[in-house]
Protein backbone atom coordinates (compact mmCIF):
# COMPACT_ATOMS: atom_id res chain seq x y z
CA UNK A 1 0.00 0.00 0.00
CA UNK A 2 2.29 2.61 -1.23
CA UNK A 3 1.95 6.29 -0.51
CA UNK A 4 2.22 9.23 -2.89
CA UNK A 5 5.33 9.18 -5.00
CA UNK A 6 6.28 11.76 -7.59
CA UNK A 7 3.65 12.29 -10.28
CA UNK A 8 6.02 12.81 -13.15
CA UNK A 9 6.77 9.55 -14.92
CA UNK A 10 9.03 8.73 -17.81
CA UNK A 11 7.32 6.86 -20.62
CA UNK A 12 8.55 5.89 -24.07
CA UNK A 13 11.39 8.35 -23.74
CA UNK A 14 9.12 11.34 -23.12
CA UNK A 15 8.18 12.99 -19.85
CA UNK A 16 4.45 12.70 -19.32
CA UNK A 17 3.04 14.46 -16.29
CA UNK A 18 -0.08 12.73 -15.03
CA UNK A 19 -1.73 15.68 -13.38
CA UNK A 20 -5.16 15.04 -14.80
CA UNK A 21 -7.34 12.24 -16.05
CA UNK A 22 -5.91 12.49 -19.55
CA UNK A 23 -4.10 9.37 -20.70
CA UNK A 24 -0.35 9.21 -20.88
CA UNK A 25 0.90 7.57 -24.08
CA UNK A 26 3.37 5.40 -22.25
CA UNK A 27 4.07 2.85 -24.93
CA UNK A 28 4.30 4.61 -28.21
CA UNK A 29 0.93 5.86 -29.31
CA UNK A 30 -1.95 8.09 -28.45
CA UNK A 31 -5.21 7.29 -26.75
CA UNK A 32 -7.20 5.75 -29.61
CA UNK A 33 -10.55 4.38 -28.50
CA UNK A 34 -11.29 2.80 -31.88
CA UNK A 35 -7.93 1.12 -32.38
CA UNK A 36 -8.09 -2.61 -31.50
CA UNK A 37 -4.31 -2.59 -31.02
CA UNK A 38 -4.33 0.23 -28.48
CA UNK A 39 -5.39 -0.27 -24.85
CA UNK A 40 -5.73 2.15 -21.95
CA UNK A 41 -4.33 1.34 -18.53
CA UNK A 42 -5.09 3.34 -15.38
CA UNK A 43 -2.62 2.71 -12.57
CA UNK A 44 -0.98 3.94 -9.39
CA UNK A 45 2.38 5.69 -9.71
CA UNK A 46 4.51 3.34 -7.64
CA UNK A 47 8.13 2.64 -8.69
CA UNK A 48 7.32 -0.82 -10.04
CA UNK A 49 4.70 0.70 -12.34
CA UNK A 50 7.16 3.35 -13.52
CA UNK A 51 9.57 0.58 -14.48
CA UNK A 52 6.75 -1.11 -16.38
CA UNK A 53 6.15 2.04 -18.41
CA UNK A 54 9.79 2.24 -19.42
CA UNK A 55 9.87 -1.36 -20.58
CA UNK A 56 6.53 -1.63 -22.38
CA UNK A 57 7.21 -0.13 -25.80
CA UNK A 58 10.45 -1.98 -26.53
CA UNK A 59 9.12 -5.31 -25.34
CA UNK A 60 5.37 -5.88 -25.12
CA UNK A 61 4.41 -3.52 -27.94
CA UNK A 62 7.30 -4.67 -30.12
CA UNK A 63 6.26 -8.31 -29.65
CA UNK A 64 2.48 -7.94 -29.97
CA UNK A 65 1.86 -4.69 -31.84
CA UNK A 66 -0.42 -3.58 -28.99
CA UNK A 67 0.19 -0.01 -27.82
CA UNK A 68 -0.41 0.77 -24.17
CA UNK A 69 -1.62 4.22 -23.11
CA UNK A 70 -0.93 4.74 -19.42
CA UNK A 71 -2.68 7.12 -17.08
CA UNK A 72 -0.61 7.27 -13.90
CA UNK A 73 -1.83 8.95 -10.71
CA UNK A 74 -1.00 9.03 -6.98
CA UNK A 75 -2.75 6.40 -4.87
CA UNK A 76 -5.59 8.51 -3.45
CA UNK A 77 -6.26 10.08 -6.84
CA UNK A 78 -6.15 6.85 -8.81
CA UNK A 79 -8.60 5.19 -6.41
CA UNK A 80 -11.13 7.95 -6.96
CA UNK A 81 -10.63 7.82 -10.73
CA UNK A 82 -10.95 4.03 -10.88
CA UNK A 83 -14.06 4.04 -8.71
CA UNK A 84 -15.73 6.61 -10.95
CA UNK A 85 -14.70 4.86 -14.17
CA UNK A 86 -15.58 1.30 -13.20
CA UNK A 87 -18.81 2.06 -11.36
CA UNK A 88 -20.11 3.91 -14.43
CA UNK A 89 -18.74 1.24 -16.80
CA UNK A 90 -17.71 4.02 -19.15
CA UNK A 91 -15.25 1.74 -20.89
CA UNK A 92 -12.57 4.40 -21.33
CA UNK A 93 -10.01 2.26 -19.52
CA UNK A 94 -9.54 -1.41 -20.31
CA UNK A 95 -7.35 -2.22 -17.32
CA UNK A 96 -6.72 -0.73 -13.89
CA UNK A 97 -4.45 -1.46 -10.97
CA UNK A 98 -6.74 -2.73 -8.21
CA UNK A 99 -5.99 -4.46 -4.94
CA UNK A 100 -7.36 -7.39 -3.00
CA UNK A 101 -9.44 -4.82 -1.11
CA UNK A 102 -11.49 -3.63 -4.10
CA UNK A 103 -11.60 -6.67 -6.36
CA UNK A 104 -14.05 -8.78 -4.29
CA UNK A 105 -16.80 -6.15 -4.30
CA UNK A 106 -15.98 -4.76 -7.73
CA UNK A 107 -16.48 -8.25 -9.14
CA UNK A 108 -19.67 -8.73 -7.11
CA UNK A 109 -21.00 -5.51 -8.66
CA UNK A 110 -20.35 -6.84 -12.15
CA UNK A 111 -17.71 -4.21 -12.91
CA UNK A 112 -14.92 -6.64 -13.82
CA UNK A 113 -14.40 -9.21 -16.54
CA UNK A 114 -13.11 -12.61 -15.37
CA UNK A 115 -9.54 -13.50 -16.32
CA UNK A 116 -10.18 -17.15 -17.11
CA UNK A 117 -8.15 -17.03 -20.32
CA UNK A 118 -5.11 -15.70 -18.48
CA UNK A 119 -5.45 -18.21 -15.66
CA UNK A 120 -5.75 -21.11 -18.13
CA UNK A 121 -2.72 -20.00 -20.13
CA UNK A 122 -0.12 -22.73 -19.64
CA UNK A 123 2.78 -20.34 -20.21
CA UNK A 124 1.42 -17.94 -17.58
CA UNK A 125 1.28 -20.82 -15.05
CA UNK A 126 -1.37 -19.80 -12.52
CA UNK A 127 -0.12 -22.53 -10.16
CA UNK A 128 3.09 -20.51 -9.75
CA UNK A 129 1.15 -17.60 -8.21
CA UNK A 130 1.18 -17.75 -4.40
CA UNK A 131 -2.14 -19.33 -3.32
CA UNK A 132 -2.95 -16.47 -0.93
CA UNK A 133 -3.31 -14.08 -3.87
CA UNK A 134 -5.27 -16.40 -6.10
CA UNK A 135 -7.73 -16.86 -3.24
CA UNK A 136 -7.99 -13.14 -2.44
CA UNK A 137 -8.57 -12.19 -6.09
CA UNK A 138 -11.26 -14.79 -6.73
CA UNK A 139 -14.89 -13.65 -6.65
CA UNK A 140 -17.77 -15.29 -4.84
CA UNK A 141 -18.68 -16.96 -8.14
CA UNK A 142 -15.36 -18.82 -8.11
CA UNK A 143 -13.92 -16.88 -11.05
CA UNK A 144 -10.58 -15.10 -10.99
CA UNK A 145 -10.81 -11.33 -11.44
CA UNK A 146 -7.27 -10.13 -10.77
CA UNK A 147 -3.68 -11.10 -11.47
CA UNK A 148 -1.02 -9.72 -9.12
CA UNK A 149 1.66 -7.41 -10.48
CA UNK A 150 3.45 -7.58 -7.17
CA UNK A 151 2.49 -8.73 -3.70
CA UNK A 152 3.50 -7.79 -0.22
CA UNK A 153 3.03 -8.29 3.46
CA UNK A 154 4.55 -6.10 6.16
CA UNK A 155 7.66 -6.56 8.26
CA UNK A 156 10.17 -4.70 10.40
CA UNK A 157 13.27 -3.33 8.71
CA UNK A 158 16.24 -2.27 10.82
CA UNK A 159 19.85 -1.17 10.51
CA UNK A 160 22.00 -4.19 11.33
CA UNK A 161 25.17 -2.10 11.65
CA UNK A 162 23.56 0.27 14.13
CA UNK A 163 22.24 -2.61 16.22
CA UNK A 164 25.66 -4.30 16.17
CA UNK A 165 27.39 -1.10 17.23
CA UNK A 166 24.96 -0.78 20.15
CA UNK A 167 25.26 -4.44 21.08
CA UNK A 168 21.55 -4.98 20.42
CA UNK A 169 19.81 -8.01 18.96
CA UNK A 170 16.59 -7.90 16.97
CA UNK A 171 14.38 -10.94 17.61
CA UNK A 172 13.25 -12.75 14.47
CA UNK A 173 9.66 -12.35 15.69
CA UNK A 174 9.68 -9.27 17.94
CA UNK A 175 6.87 -8.00 20.12
CA UNK A 176 5.75 -4.39 19.98
CA UNK A 177 7.00 -3.89 23.53
CA UNK A 178 10.45 -5.07 22.44
CA UNK A 179 10.36 -2.76 19.44
CA UNK A 180 9.45 0.23 21.61
CA UNK A 181 12.35 -0.54 23.95
CA UNK A 182 14.76 -0.91 21.03
CA UNK A 183 13.53 2.34 19.47
CA UNK A 184 14.49 4.20 22.65
CA UNK A 185 17.97 2.65 22.63
CA UNK A 186 18.80 3.42 18.98
CA UNK A 187 17.23 6.89 18.95
CA UNK A 188 20.17 9.21 18.26
CA UNK A 189 22.57 6.33 17.54
CA UNK A 190 23.86 8.34 14.58
CA UNK A 191 23.60 12.09 13.93
CA UNK A 192 20.03 12.97 12.99
CA UNK A 193 18.84 9.36 13.36
CA UNK A 194 15.49 8.56 14.99
CA UNK A 195 14.58 5.24 16.53
CA UNK A 196 11.73 4.28 14.19
CA UNK A 197 9.64 5.51 11.28
CA UNK A 198 5.90 4.85 11.21
CA UNK A 199 3.28 6.28 8.87
CA UNK A 200 1.25 9.14 10.30
CA UNK A 201 -0.29 10.61 7.14
CA UNK A 202 -4.11 10.54 7.10
CA UNK A 203 -5.76 7.89 4.95
CA UNK A 204 -7.16 4.41 5.32
CA UNK A 205 -4.25 3.13 3.24
CA UNK A 206 -1.77 5.42 4.94
CA UNK A 207 -1.58 5.55 8.73
CA UNK A 208 -4.23 2.86 9.16
CA UNK A 209 -2.38 0.32 7.01
CA UNK A 210 0.25 -0.34 9.70
CA UNK A 211 -1.91 0.87 12.57
CA UNK A 212 -4.76 -1.59 11.94
CA UNK A 213 -2.25 -4.44 12.17
CA UNK A 214 -1.25 -3.06 15.56
CA UNK A 215 -4.92 -2.88 16.56
CA UNK A 216 -5.36 -6.53 15.53
CA UNK A 217 -2.45 -7.83 17.55
CA UNK A 218 -3.39 -5.71 20.58
CA UNK A 219 -6.69 -7.59 20.61
CA UNK A 220 -8.79 -4.90 18.95
CA UNK A 221 -11.01 -4.84 15.88
CA UNK A 222 -13.06 -2.34 13.89
CA UNK A 223 -16.19 -4.51 14.22
CA UNK A 224 -17.14 -7.66 16.09
CA UNK A 225 -18.79 -10.54 14.24
CA UNK A 226 -22.24 -8.93 14.70
CA UNK A 227 -21.15 -5.59 13.20
CA UNK A 228 -20.94 -3.78 16.52
CA UNK A 229 -18.32 -1.05 16.21
CA UNK A 230 -15.34 -1.42 18.56
CA UNK A 231 -13.30 1.65 17.69
CA UNK A 232 -13.45 3.09 21.21
CA UNK A 233 -12.99 -0.29 22.90
CA UNK A 234 -10.05 -0.54 25.35
CA UNK A 235 -7.97 -2.72 23.01
CA UNK A 236 -8.39 -0.45 19.98
CA UNK A 237 -7.67 2.61 22.10
CA UNK A 238 -4.58 1.02 23.66
CA UNK A 239 -3.17 0.21 20.22
CA UNK A 240 -3.67 3.76 18.95
CA UNK A 241 -2.22 5.17 22.19
CA UNK A 242 0.83 2.94 21.86
CA UNK A 243 1.41 3.76 18.18
CA UNK A 244 0.93 7.49 18.72
CA UNK A 245 3.28 7.59 21.70
CA UNK A 246 5.95 5.53 19.93
CA UNK A 247 6.05 7.73 16.86
CA UNK A 248 5.89 10.94 18.93
CA UNK A 249 8.68 9.83 21.27
CA UNK A 250 11.05 8.12 18.83
CA UNK A 251 9.67 8.64 15.33
CA UNK A 252 10.45 10.85 12.40
CA UNK A 253 10.03 14.62 12.27
CA UNK A 254 6.73 15.68 10.70
CA UNK A 255 5.26 12.24 11.33
CA UNK A 256 1.68 13.42 10.83
CA UNK A 257 2.49 14.08 7.16
CA UNK A 258 4.73 11.04 6.66
CA UNK A 259 3.65 8.09 4.58
CA UNK A 260 5.41 5.25 2.81
CA UNK A 261 7.57 7.50 0.64
CA UNK A 262 8.78 9.68 3.49
CA UNK A 263 9.73 6.68 5.61
CA UNK A 264 11.47 5.05 2.64
CA UNK A 265 13.49 8.21 2.15
CA UNK A 266 14.34 8.38 5.85
CA UNK A 267 15.48 4.75 5.90
CA UNK A 268 17.49 5.14 2.70
CA UNK A 269 19.16 8.33 3.93
CA UNK A 270 20.12 6.95 7.34
CA UNK A 271 17.64 9.07 9.27
CA UNK A 272 15.92 6.17 11.02
CA UNK A 273 17.12 2.93 12.61
CA UNK A 274 13.88 0.95 12.17
CA UNK A 275 10.86 1.02 9.93
CA UNK A 276 7.69 -1.08 10.01
CA UNK A 277 5.97 -1.13 6.63
CA UNK A 278 5.45 -3.00 3.36
CA UNK A 279 7.82 -5.82 2.44
CA UNK A 280 7.93 -4.39 -1.09
CA UNK A 281 10.06 -1.53 0.28
CA UNK A 282 13.00 -3.88 0.63
CA UNK A 283 13.67 -3.97 -3.10
CA UNK A 284 14.42 -0.24 -3.08
CA UNK A 285 16.59 -0.54 0.03
CA UNK A 286 18.65 -3.32 -1.57
CA UNK A 287 18.91 -1.75 -5.02
CA UNK A 288 22.42 -1.12 -6.37
CA UNK A 289 22.17 2.64 -5.89
CA UNK A 290 20.80 2.43 -2.33
CA UNK A 291 23.09 4.01 0.30
CA UNK A 292 21.98 1.35 2.81
CA UNK A 293 22.27 -1.71 0.56
CA UNK A 294 23.45 -4.69 2.64
CA UNK A 295 22.97 -2.88 5.94
CA UNK A 296 19.32 -3.77 6.54
CA UNK A 297 17.97 -6.65 8.59
CA UNK A 298 14.43 -7.98 8.30
CA UNK A 299 12.20 -9.27 11.09
CA UNK A 300 8.56 -10.32 11.13
CA UNK A 301 5.77 -7.84 11.87
CA UNK A 302 5.75 -7.14 15.62
CA UNK A 303 3.05 -8.83 17.70
CA UNK A 304 1.41 -8.70 21.10
CA UNK A 305 -1.59 -11.05 21.43
CA UNK A 306 -1.43 -12.83 18.06
CA UNK A 307 1.14 -15.17 16.51
CA UNK A 308 1.58 -12.98 13.43
CA UNK A 309 0.37 -9.57 12.32
CA UNK A 310 1.69 -8.89 8.83
CA UNK A 311 -0.79 -7.62 6.28
CA UNK A 312 -1.62 -9.08 2.86
CA UNK A 313 -1.73 -6.80 -0.16
CA UNK A 314 -1.30 -6.96 -3.88
CA UNK A 315 -1.49 -4.39 -6.63
CA UNK A 316 -3.17 -6.41 -9.34
CA UNK A 317 -4.43 -5.99 -12.86
CA UNK A 318 -8.19 -6.09 -13.36
CA UNK A 319 -10.16 -5.72 -16.59
CA UNK A 320 -13.22 -3.52 -16.89
CA UNK A 321 -16.31 -5.49 -17.89
CA UNK A 322 -17.19 -2.74 -20.38
CA UNK A 323 -13.86 -3.01 -22.20
CA UNK A 324 -14.25 -3.69 -25.91
CA UNK A 325 -10.64 -4.84 -26.16
CA UNK A 326 -10.59 -7.72 -23.74
CA UNK A 327 -8.40 -9.93 -25.89
CA UNK A 328 -5.64 -7.32 -26.12
CA UNK A 329 -6.11 -6.42 -22.45
CA UNK A 330 -5.76 -10.07 -21.48
CA UNK A 331 -2.49 -10.31 -23.40
CA UNK A 332 -1.14 -7.30 -21.52
CA UNK A 333 -2.11 -8.74 -18.14
CA UNK A 334 -0.58 -12.10 -19.01
CA UNK A 335 2.67 -10.31 -19.92
CA UNK A 336 2.85 -7.79 -17.07
CA UNK A 337 2.28 -10.44 -14.38
CA UNK A 338 4.41 -13.12 -16.03
CA UNK A 339 7.63 -14.80 -15.03
CA UNK A 340 8.97 -13.59 -18.37
CA UNK A 341 8.40 -9.97 -17.34
CA UNK A 342 10.19 -10.51 -14.03
CA UNK A 343 13.17 -11.91 -15.93
CA UNK A 344 13.10 -8.86 -18.21
CA UNK A 345 13.23 -6.51 -15.21
CA UNK A 346 16.08 -8.54 -13.74
CA UNK A 347 18.05 -8.30 -16.98
CA UNK A 348 17.45 -4.57 -17.43
CA UNK A 349 17.30 -3.27 -13.85
CA UNK A 350 18.59 -6.02 -11.57
CA UNK A 351 16.88 -8.73 -9.53
CA UNK A 352 16.28 -6.44 -6.55
CA UNK A 353 13.95 -4.37 -8.75
CA UNK A 354 11.78 -7.31 -9.80
CA UNK A 355 8.08 -6.83 -8.85
CA UNK A 356 8.18 -9.87 -6.59
CA UNK A 357 5.97 -11.20 -3.84
CA UNK A 358 3.69 -13.18 -6.13
CA UNK A 359 5.46 -16.16 -7.75
CA UNK A 360 6.78 -19.26 -6.02
CA UNK A 361 9.47 -19.68 -8.68
CA UNK A 362 10.87 -16.22 -7.95
CA UNK A 363 11.51 -17.07 -4.32
CA UNK A 364 13.23 -20.28 -5.43
CA UNK A 365 15.45 -18.47 -7.96
CA UNK A 366 19.07 -18.39 -6.77
CA UNK A 367 19.78 -15.06 -8.49
CA UNK A 368 16.81 -13.43 -6.76
CA UNK A 369 17.84 -14.90 -3.41
CA UNK A 370 21.31 -13.46 -3.76
CA UNK A 371 20.04 -10.00 -4.73
CA UNK A 372 17.20 -9.99 -2.18
CA UNK A 373 18.40 -10.83 1.34
CA UNK A 374 14.85 -10.22 2.50
CA UNK A 375 13.36 -13.06 0.43
CA UNK A 376 12.86 -15.53 3.28
CA UNK A 377 11.28 -12.97 5.62
CA UNK A 378 9.02 -11.63 2.85
CA UNK A 379 7.79 -15.04 1.75
CA UNK A 380 7.17 -16.15 5.33
CA UNK A 381 5.18 -12.99 6.04
CA UNK A 382 3.01 -13.38 2.94
CA UNK A 383 2.34 -17.07 3.46
CA UNK A 384 1.48 -16.61 7.14
CA UNK A 385 -0.92 -13.70 6.68
CA UNK A 386 -4.50 -14.72 7.48
CA UNK A 387 -7.11 -12.28 6.12
CA UNK A 388 -9.97 -14.35 7.54
CA UNK A 389 -8.64 -14.46 11.10
CA UNK A 390 -6.19 -11.60 11.65
CA UNK A 391 -7.00 -10.96 15.30
CA UNK A 392 -8.20 -12.62 18.49
CA UNK A 393 -11.92 -12.62 17.69
CA UNK A 394 -14.18 -13.60 14.75
CA UNK A 395 -14.64 -10.90 12.10
CA UNK A 396 -17.67 -10.07 9.94
CA UNK A 397 -15.53 -9.43 6.84
CA UNK A 398 -12.13 -10.46 5.50
CA UNK A 399 -9.10 -8.20 5.64
CA UNK A 400 -6.05 -7.60 7.81
CA UNK A 401 -5.15 -3.92 7.41
CA UNK A 402 -8.64 -3.13 6.13
CA UNK A 403 -12.24 -4.26 6.55
CA UNK A 404 -13.39 -5.81 3.27
CA UNK A 405 -16.43 -3.60 2.66
CA UNK A 406 -16.80 -0.64 0.28
CA UNK A 407 -17.54 1.78 3.14
CA UNK A 408 -14.22 1.18 4.86
CA UNK A 409 -12.25 3.51 2.59
CA UNK A 410 -14.27 6.53 3.71
CA UNK A 411 -14.56 5.33 7.31
CA UNK A 412 -10.88 4.56 7.74
CA UNK A 413 -9.88 7.87 6.19
CA UNK A 414 -12.25 9.80 8.44
CA UNK A 415 -10.94 8.17 11.62
CA UNK A 416 -7.35 8.54 10.43
CA UNK A 417 -7.68 12.30 10.43
CA UNK A 418 -8.20 12.31 14.18
CA UNK A 419 -5.29 9.93 14.69
CA UNK A 420 -2.97 12.07 12.59
CA UNK A 421 -4.02 15.10 14.62
CA UNK A 422 -3.10 13.23 17.80
CA UNK A 423 0.29 12.33 16.32
CA UNK A 424 0.79 16.01 15.50
CA UNK A 425 -0.10 16.95 19.09
CA UNK A 426 -3.20 18.82 17.97
CA UNK A 427 -5.80 16.39 19.28
CA UNK A 428 -6.22 13.43 21.57
CA UNK A 429 -6.50 9.71 20.94
CA UNK A 430 -9.61 9.63 23.13
CA UNK A 431 -11.34 12.17 20.93
CA UNK A 432 -10.24 10.39 17.72
CA UNK A 433 -11.62 7.00 18.76
CA UNK A 434 -14.81 8.49 20.22
CA UNK A 435 -15.63 10.17 16.92
CA UNK A 436 -14.49 7.09 15.08
CA UNK A 437 -16.84 4.90 17.10
CA UNK A 438 -19.81 7.01 16.08
CA UNK A 439 -18.88 6.88 12.40
CA UNK A 440 -18.13 3.17 12.51
CA UNK A 441 -21.42 2.27 14.18
CA UNK A 442 -23.34 3.99 11.40
CA UNK A 443 -21.53 1.73 8.93
CA UNK A 444 -22.04 -1.35 11.08
CA UNK A 445 -25.75 -0.70 11.40
CA UNK A 446 -26.10 -1.05 7.61
CA UNK A 447 -24.88 -4.62 7.80
CA UNK A 448 -26.87 -5.79 10.83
Amino acid sequence: MRAKIRVATLAAGALCVALSASACAGAGGGNSAGDPNSINVLMVNNPQMEDLQRLTADNFTKETGIRVNYTVLPENDVRAKISQEFSSQAGQYDIASLSNYEIPFYSANGWLAPLDNVAKNAEFNQADILPAYTASLTGKDGKLYGEPFYGESSFLMYRKDIFDAKGLTMPEKPTWDEVAALAAKVDGAAPGMKGICLRGEPGWGQVFAPLTTVVNTFGGTWFDKDWNAKVNAPEFTAAVDFYTKLVRDHGEAGAAQAGFTECLNNMSQGKTAMWYDATSAAGALEAEASPVKGRIGYAQAPVKETKSSGWLWTWSWAMQAASKKQDAAGKFIAWASSKKYEELVAAKLGWAKVPSGKRISTYENADFQQAAPFFKAERFAIENADPKNPGVQPRPAVGIQFVGIPEFAALGTRVSQGVSSAIAGQGSVADAVAKGQEAAQKVGDKYK
